[in-house]
């Protein structure tokens, strides 16, 4: 392979991990393990160039050789082989923290580095690919071997795990841990960035069902347990899944009462602390507002008085401290950046 087709190599296998990377976040179901498949093979493929590419420039991180194209290479080569190194681990080892940090976190930020410094340095530096880089046979089988090397990489990473015995071949296809199952409130608490709003008060809180509906509704908690279960997953982003049974009350119920205008496609699902995410109606309908947690009231930390319950979604649009349904013409853009600026606000601060 061309010095300078194993670089635009380098450069594909960096953008396909941070693109699987990303799409993780967002991925919660079985039939997207394919997103988790094609995130490690490209790991093991980069592995094995990453190789490829060290044989050819090895020399040249001789100290007396080096100049600032040299130590930016040795940053990048730092950059990646860090981000490997703490994906591996952490698929193979189980949780694992580092300075209060579980190692997922920072497998996704070295992963962001490393893909804002490849890009920096395409912009800057990249020499456009030849023909004679990109194709011909000896660069076909050499990219062939290279992308089944990663694929058995990736394939043969569990079940060596299983012959080991080592934590890796317990977690889930998305790649998080098991953490206390059916235990009501003891399974962790986190936030997605830093919200920490003040504990809301049973007695005077109010759900508001409102915009595109018939008949606006504002209800008291004791309305919202009717009885409704589901036993349902939550997957954090951050590295744990837990399996509780969840009570309440079905969204469908409400939006029902509410009577949907015929204009209405989404359903946006607010919170306290003005965080929210939006599903289309025929699927908010199907999710559930919960209020307890394996026969227990929600504990603030898992969003007292009431929190979503979403399967098959990633943890953290499992909306908590929810206040407001809103029914809208529209998917909601700026949920997104809510996971950011919420916990910003006055009620994500608790000062009210």
């Amino acid at each position: 392979m061309s010095p300078r087709g194993t670089d635009w190599g380098l450069a594909l296998l960096v953008a396909v991990m941070v693109a699987t990377g990303v799409l993780t976040w967002f991925s919660g179901e079985k039939g997207d393990a394919w997103v988790y498949a094609t995130h490690g093979v490209a790991g093991g493929a980069l592995a094995l160039l990453l190789v490829w590419k060290l044989r050819r420039v090895a020399g040249r991180l001789r100290l007396p050789r080096w100049d600032r194209r040299t130590a930016f290479g040795a940053v990048a080569l730092t950059l990646v082989v860090a981000t490997l190194a703490s994906g591996w681990i952490w698929i193979t080892a189980g949780r694992v923290d580092l300075a209060g940090y579980t190692l997922l976190a920072w497998h996704t930020l070295l992963g962001g580095l490393l893909g804002a410094a490849v890009a920096v340095h395409l912009v800057l530096r990249a020499k456009r690919p030849r023909a004679r880089d990109v194709v011909g046979r000896r660069q076909l089988l050499e990219a062939g071997a290279i992308g089944l090397g990663g694929l058995l990489a990736w394939r043969v990473q569990r079940p060596l795990a299983e012959w080991l015995g080592l934590p890796g071949a317990r977690r889930r296809f998305t790649g998080s841990y098991e953490a206390d199952s059916f235990t009501g409130n003891a399974f962790p608490t986190t936030s997605w960035v830093a919200d920490d709003p003040r504990p809301l008060s049973a007695e005077t809180y109010r759900l508001r069902v409102e915009g595109l509906v018939a008949r606006p509704l504002t209800l008291a908690l004791a309305e919202l347990d009717v009885g409704d279960e589901e036993v349902a997953t939550l997957d954090c982003t951050g590295g744990f899944y837990s399996t509780q049974r969840w009570r309440g009350i079905r969204i469908a119920r409400l939006i029902d009462r509410a009577g949907p205008l015929p204009s209405a496609s989404h359903v946006r699902v607010v919170s306290h602390t003005q965080y929210r995410w939006t599903f289309e109606l025929s699927e908010a309908r199907e999710l559930l507002l919960a209020t307890e947690v394996g026969g227990e009231l929600l504990s603030h930390g898992h969003g007292a008085p009431v929190r979503l319950v979403a399967a098959a979604r990633r943890g953290f649009q499992w909306v908590k401290w929810v206040e407001r349904l809103e029914l809208r013409d529209s998917p909601d853009y700026g949920a997104l950046p809510s996971t950011l600026w919420s916990s910003f606000t006055p009620e994500g601060r608790g000062s009210a």
